[in-house]
């Protein structure tokens, strides 16, 4: 479960910044794949889409790295009772 919400997650984040997945992990920053606030907001709303969730706006402003979305996915993810992997 936890490495498909990870594999999906860092597919979404490298198609919207049209780079290759390989170069995209958990230690990534935000700063490093040049994501402003209105690139990580559009992110947001993509993410949110993939996994029918919702990120609160604290918790989205408050993730800097590839890392930290995919931890808050797990998290909203396993609290939402959603099936884990999204089509």
């Amino acid at each position: 479960m936890s490495d498909d919400i990870a594999q999906q997650v860092i597919a979404a984040i490298a198609k919207k910044k049209k780079v290759d997945p390989a170069t995209v992990t958990a230690a990534t920053t935000f700063e490093e794949l040049g994501l402003d606030s209105l690139d990580a907001a559009d992110l947001m709303f993509t993410i949110e889409d993939t996994f029918k969730i919702v990120v609160p706006d604290q918790a989205a402003t408050s993730m800097h790295t590839v890392g930290e979305i995919i931890d808050g996915v797990r998290q909203l993810v396993s609290h939402s009772g959603q099936p884990a992997s999204a089509s």
